[in-house]
């Protein structure tokens, strides 16, 4: 059954992906009606090779990772980026044209349905997405630090303060490679931390590109007194969490599932595992419940959970605080209001209760390398134990 699932799964993601690429294409086609027959022709073999990357290196990326096709993907991923700002863009031109219709608009009729307006109209889109795109590629590089400060009272044994660097959805594979996750290991390192949390998609769906690219080398540099705890997110269950966990493991992270561990008999950290897991390995996660069981909560208690679905939960079991990720706050413009419907918190701080939680936009991307409206962002987060 579980397979059938799968199968539907991808092949309705396939038909949306070819019904949206072929509308976005066959208004670009009217937009070149009074160009040569050859530009035309140009047009059709470029926007067909672009759309069908992504596709075919991720298929032959199976077989094994070389540099064709990474390029596949690399131009691919960038692909996304413009399909989507491509379809907005072809569904606000046919708005447009209904209402210059509609209300005899001159200017906006020679634009969108003169020959010379449409070829014009088309140069100038294409070149603000274009634009969009790269600007997009370089915030998406520029992972940022933020600093936030807050209160537990509860005593930590011998911790006043403990400095904890929180990063989330890294998607190490073939677009996030050595290069980024080295200059992500010098930005976690420089923060003095004292314990590192990676809260799920620490790796991009297949292991494959991360352990022949040996990004676990990279990882054993980061540098914490009390050491680099993770979490699955839903991106470890879709290459094989127990390939990627054990990797993992293997190089410095100890990763819990539906798990607690002591630090300096001072604080509980408590990993969940991600609640998507079960559509893929059959078996639910544990009731928070039963995960805190047998912890002495007077200690401060630090929950690890990837979705930041149902945060009550987390209050409602006494939860100090809560760290999540997964949502990319929409990664692309305009996004953002979708994941802001869905989640409670989509980014940032919240307080419920006596629970605090924190929401990361992530460090890294999904789909195309590229971030609008947001940004990637590390979390250095100072808590004063103070009682």
């Amino acid at each position: 059954m579980r397979s059938w699932m799968i199968f539907i799964f991808i092949s309705l993601a396939i038909l949306i992906y070819a019904l949206v690429n072929f509308y976005i294409f066959t208004k670009g086609w009217q937009s070149l009606d009074g160009v040569r027959r050859e530009w035309r022709l140009a047009y059709a073999i470029v926007f067909i090779t672009l759309a069908l990357s992504l596709i075919a290196g991720r298929f032959l990326e199976r077989a094994g990772s070389n540099a064709f096709n990474d390029v596949l993907i690399w131009i691919g991923s960038f692909w996304l980026a413009v399909m989507l700002y491509g379809f907005l863009a072809s569904a606000l031109s046919d708005v447009l044209v209904l209402a210059a219709n509609l209300f005899k608009v001159k200017t906006l009729q020679f634009l969108l349905t003169g020959t010379a307006g449409k070829l014009w109209t088309f140069i100038a889109v294409a070149g603000l997405i274009l634009v969009i795109t790269v600007a997009g590629f370089f915030n998406a590089c520029n992972v940022r630090v933020k600093k936030l400060k807050l209160d537990i009272p509860k005593s930590a044994g011998q911790f006043k303060q403990l400095n904890i660097t929180m990063a989330s959805d890294i998607h190490l594979g073939t677009i996030i490679g050595n290069g980024r996750l080295g200059r992500l290991v010098d930005k976690i390192n420089a923060t003095d931390p004292d314990l590192v949390i990676l809260a799920g998609d620490i790796v991009d769906e297949d292991i494959g590109p991360v352990i022949r690219r040996d990004m676990g080398k990279k990882l054993k540099e980061i540098k914490a007194r009390y050491g680099v705890i993770g979490i699955t997110g839903n991106h470890e269950y879709i290459g094989g969490v127990k390939k990627a966990g054990e990797y993992l493991e293997a190089h410095g992270i100890k990763m819990l599932l539906d798990d607690k561990v002591q630090i300096a008999d001072a604080l509980w950290i408590v990993g969940r595992k991600d609640r998507s897991g079960a559509r893929f390995d059959g078996s639910p996660r544990k009731p928070l419940k039963d995960i805190l069981s047998g912890s002495d909560q007077k200690l401060p208690v630090i929950l690890l959970d990837h979705q930041p679905f149902e945060l009550q939960d987390a209050s409602a079991n006494g939860i100090d605080l809560q760290l999540s990720g997964h949502t990319h706050h929409g990664q692309l413009w305009p996004l953002n209001f979708i994941t802001n419907r869905v989640y409670e918190k989509s980014w940032g701080y919240l307080k419920k209760a006596n629970t605090h939680y924190y929401i990361s936009s992530g460090v890294g991307t999904w789909g195309p390398p590229v971030r609008t409206g947001n940004h990637p962002e590390i979390i250095s987060i100072k808590i004063n134990f103070t009682k």
